[in-house]
Order: structure tokens, then sequence, then C-alpha cells
């Protein structure tokens, strides 16, 4: 599964590569209640094919129509400000006044001026799982690649915007089964850069998903050679102290921002208190989630794999989890146990 922004640059590519021209749309900017985020990127194709969101409103019904009419004439990138008065911010659909800025971008082939939106390069660069950041020039439409530290961001000037591509975040899933699947598909969709990592044969034999790197050493040395930072995740799904616990052990001497494994409450306090006995402090046991993820009545593993990831995306955005219910969810994970571990 394709992230939506990675989904939108294939589809240029598949354009430009057809012959059509098309316009990148960028958010650069925005001021105010935005329904999507600084870099959320839509595209359209001189069809009026659009692929991508930058606001869900109004706004993108204007972009479609501007092109349907004029077609896609534009030889140079624009700056465009949607939502500037009360009336404009309620005719396209903003909430609260909202105000949003976008870069359009023309991509075409052949440009007179020899000049490359370098599209296909920055697909190339994305499938070797790179961080890239594009800086495209707003005044002669030339672009530039370079490999992008984390920490970078989004940044516009009067000359260049400069966009970030690539997986931000890491995820490393201890236990190759169904649960995992689930867990890394949506992950990849979410712009982890995902490693599902398993010693038991019996358990790799036939597991596969695309985009996800799978491996055979023992979890820990893993974690090890991951080096985790602030951007890194950690999940345990195996239910076997043998594979589990020395990963969360490393993993919770790192700075990852989540580390969680899944199971009841009874055999997550046994797993904190064999945590105590290999020298862990209380602080860092404390960091371990579990039992793991929000309690939204899931059942099946796909299910379990949405609240994992939503208890994930709460704490990577620094809101407040509140576990209500928990004590029922922890039922639950306890009954999935009974299922003998190798599908949730």
């Amino acid at each position: 599964m394709d992230s939506i922004d990675l989904e939108v640059l294939k589809t240029c590519e598949q354009w430009l590569q057809a012959g059509q021209r098309c316009e990148l749309v960028t958010v650069v900017k925005t001021w105010g209640s935005s329904p999507r985020p600084e870099g959320a990127m839509l595209a359209i194709a001189e069809n009026g094919q659009v692929v991508g969101s930058v606001s869900g409103g109004c706004i993108e019904d204007d972009l479609i129509a501007r092109v349907q009419r004029e077609g896609c004439v534009r030889q140079l990138p624009e700056i465009v400000t949607y939502g500037i008065t009360a009336d404009e911010a309620h005719r396209f659909g903003l909430p609260c006044g909202g105000t949003i800025q976008l870069a359009i971008e023309p991509l075409f082939v052949d440009r007179a001026d020899g000049t490359d939106s370098q599209i296909s390069t920055l697909l190339a660069r994305l499938s070797r799982h790179e961080l890239v950041a594009r800086e495209l020039n707003l005044q002669d439409g030339s672009v530039v690649l370079r490999q992008a530290e984390t920490n970078e961001v989004l940044t516009i000037s009067e000359t260049h915007l400069r966009t970030i591509h690539g997986p931000r975040w890491r995820l490393l899933i201890i236990g190759a089964g169904q649960l995992s699947r689930f867990l890394a598909s949506i992950a990849l969709g979410m712009d982890y850069q995902v490693t599902v990592c398993d010693p038991r044969e019996e358990y790799r034999e036939g597991w596969q998903v695309d985009g996800v790197q799978l491996v055979h050493e023992m979890p820990d040395d893993t974690v090890i050679a991951m080096q985790l930072d602030s951007r890194s995740a950690v999940v345990a799904l195996t239910h076997d102290p043998k594979l589990d616990d020395m990963a969360l052990m490393e993993a919770l001497r790192s700075p990852a921002f989540y580390v969680g494994a899944i199971g009841s409450r009874a055999n997550n306090a046994k797993r904190k208190q064999r945590l105590l006995e290999l020298d862990l402090s209380a602080a860092q046991i404390e960091q371990l989630h579990g039992p793991i993820g929000l309690y939204i009545g899931s059942k099946t593993p796909a299910e379990i794999a949405i609240s994992i990831l939503a208890e994930m995306t709460a704490i990577k955005n620094k809101v407040p989890v509140i576990k209500e219910n928990q004590i029922a969810f922890a039922k639950q994970q306890a009954s999935s146990e009974n299922l003998g571990g190798c599908s949730v």
C-alpha cells in the first residue's frame, strides 16, 4: 500500500510517460484551521483526472474546473492563496475562516528550456527508502534533488520551495504473523519504513508484504542494528518471551517514541516483572505500552492493527492517550492469546 503522496507522484509519472501534461499542487502554508497539512499533494491531468487531496472541498473543485476549462497552460510554478476573506473561506469549505496557500507546478515532457521535474528520479530514490529533499525553483521551474536530513521540513521563500519525500518514521514489528501483515501494510500507507523480524522459519515461510523488509536475525540483535531514534517504533507480537523480552529491553533503552507488546493485562504485568530482572529501571519499563493499542472494540487482526496504529499515531502526535474501557480491551487480547498467538 502506497502513501497518498507517493501515489500522487507515481500517477504524475504515468501521465508524463503517456505524454500528458499535468499540474502538481502542494500545500505550502496554512493559517487557522485547514483540512490538510503542509506538504499534502494533489495532481491534476490535462484531461481532468485527479489524484490526491489538498483540501477535500471546493478548492479542489475550483482547481479541477480551471484545468478542464483552460487546460494545463502554466509554464512556470505559481503560488495561489484561497480563503483570505470570510466569504471565500465559506465558499471553499475552509473551517473557521482558515486560509491555505498552494504551489501549483506545471509538469510536462520536453520543456523548451530543458529543465526536468525529476519525478522519475525522485521515485527511483524513494524506492530505495531514501529521504529526499526536492528543491523547486519558483522562478524558472528547475528542480534539484538531494539527500534530506530527518529533521528537515517543508520551507518556502520568494524563490524556492523545498519539499521532503520518503519515510520519515520507522517501524520494527517482531513476529511474522497475520496481524503483522495487516499492521505492516497499513503502516506503509502512513509513510513508515517497515521491518518485520522473525527468526522462526515456519512463520517467515510464505510471509510477504511488498515494500517490507523481512529479516531472520534475533529480534534484540535487529533492534541494536537499527540504531533506533526518536522517529522509531517497536511492536512485539509473538507472545514468546524468548523473542520479545530481550528486544523490548533494548528498545526501552533507546529513544524510540513507541514500544509496545501485545498481551493481556496479566501477561503484561508478568512481562514488566521480567524486564525488571533485566536491569531496566521502573521509568524505562513504564514506557512500555501494553495491553497494546486503543480500545475500539477490535476483534479481527485488521481491526487490532488499526487500534495499534491509532495509539502509535496519538503518541507520535503528542496527543494524550485516554484508554477508557481498557480492562475490556485487555480481556479481548487475553482471549486472542487462547487462539494460539499466531494470528493476533
